[in-house]
């Protein structure tokens, strides 16, 4: 999902040109179509699963909405940012509607890119604001206004091979060697001694994305957090060389050396989704609505679905990601584009779109007993509440993007050997600090 390293570099210059640009040539704001005439709403969007359920959704408001019509540009992470961008620079928007990542939030606020929604919100009976889980609602949430509503969540969690758990051969031997019962780990030391069992047993013990740059710091974040550790403290001092970040890093390199598939140094998400779903891995730390997919009949996982189970991560606390559904500031339609926003993030609509397999965002409708028996069960929406309300985003700020990045590139290279554990930690931190010091 996430982009290139090249390019990630290169973007700090381009907002730069966008930023000097759009301060020197203000654009006035463009006018809003007279009621009845019809619009056309053009909205950026991920191609994912879940840009699958909006589309089919949105035939619903079109129905209801004839003066509304909405045009995708569906495609990949990597392409998304710089059109983003590009529409937020010319003197009318490309995009009607867009969805923003979780780092890109304050960056694009900061700017001037993004209108704000408190008064679209207000006004629309039973939409609920505070119905979202506070740490998803807290990220479009900037000085005090709201820019961005969320989307999905894609926060992550410790799905298991829940059959090779309660496997009686399995809990024998594992209570032999470990002298304690065989159990989902909640801590870091649990988990590797869980995955170190299961490779002796002939399958890899966690399937990992230690690939360089976003998802590498995305999965040993949650490595980070079961240390005790964090990228920052509350005074936002760089606390991510000290002696919890360094368990976090010996413990995940151990893990990936000892218990994860071979060659496996550049894998992200993908390529661990479709180990666990060919059976060659007991365990994996990814995005929560990864079980659904595992566990779908026709899904790739073949004859296994129905075999996964979703547990909070080692430690409880879990890294945080969410897209966010936005308005450009120089959009066009912005009314309209609201009328569009509001009605699919409403509790009603959300309820379909999470039924139909979607990212859930909503605690009323983790709630709900309907979405419960038509969904995925109570235990799956149970088990995804809790980690939302205890997760955080991986970093904030308007250098966020950078920052994951630049201490992505040196957790890779401390997995693949180039450097210890310390010394990537400490040329990490020394990183950051840059930047912060660059930005403030």
């Amino acid at each position: 999902m996430k982009t290139q390293a090249l390019r990630k570099s290169l973007l700090p210059c381009f907002l730069t040109i966008v930023l000097v640009l759009s301060a020197c040539a203000p654009m006035a704001a463009p006018a809003q179509p007279t009621m009845g005439q019809q619009v056309t709403l053009t909205v950026i969007m991920e191609q994912v699963p879940d840009y699958d359920i909006v589309a089919e959704l949105t035939k619903q408001f079109e129905a209801e909405n004839p003066d509304v019509r909405i045009r995708f540009d569906p495609m990949p992470y990597d392409a998304m940012r710089d059109k983003i961008l590009t529409s937020f620079l010319a003197p009318q928007a490309t995009y009607d509607v867009i969805i923003v990542d979780n780092p890109w939030m304050d960056e694009f606020v900061r700017a001037g890119f993004l209108a704000a929604l408190d008064d679209y919100v207000a006004a629309q009976e039973g939409y609920d604001l505070q119905d979202f889980v506070e740490p998803l609602r807290a990220i479009g949430e900037v000085e005090g206004r709201l820019y961005g509503v969320p989307y999905y969540n894609y926060a992550l969690g410790l799905i298991v091979r829940q059959d090779l758990f309660d496997d009686p051969a399995n809990q024998e031997k594992f209570q032999a060697e470990y002298g304690r019962p065989l159990a989902v780990p909640t801590t870091l030391e649990e988990y590797l001694e869980v995955g170190q069992f299961f490779t002796a047993q002939g399958i890899y013990g966690a399937a990992m994305q230690p690939q360089r740059g976003y998802k590498v710091f995305e999965e040993w974040k949650n490595w980070l957090y079961a240390a005790g550790g964090n990228l920052m403290d509350a005074e936002g001092n760089v606390i991510l060389d000290n002696e919890a970040g360094q368990k976090a890093l010996e413990m995940y390199i151990a893990m990936y050396k000892s218990a994860a598939p071979p060659n496996s140094l550049n894998w992200g998400f993908d390529e661990a989704l479709r180990a666990m779903a060919a059976g060659e891995a007991a365990t994996m730390l990814s995005y929560n609505w990864m079980l659904p997919t595992l566990n779908k009949a026709d899904g790739p996982a073949g004859d296994l679905a129905g075999s996964f189970a979703l547990y909070e991560p080692p430690g409880g606390k879990a890294v945080l990601g969410a897209w966010h559904w936005a308005i450009p500031a120089n959009a066009t339609n912005k009314d309209a584009a609201w009328r569009y926003v509001g009605w699919l993030t409403s509790p009603a609509i959300d309820k379909a779109r999470v039924i139909r397999g979607g990212a859930p965002i909503r605690t009323s409708v983790m709630n709900d007993p309907e979405v419960w028996e038509k969904g995925f069960g109570r235990e799956y929406y149970e088990t995804v509440l809790r980690i939302l309300e205890d997760a955080e985003p991986l970093a904030r700020g308007p250098n966020a993007e950078e920052i994951i990045n630049e201490v992505g590139t040196y957790l890779n290279s401390a997995v693949a050997g180039e450097m210890s554990a310390a010394e990537a930690l400490s040329a990490a931190a020394a990183k950051v600090r840059e930047i912060l010091a660059r930005s403030s």
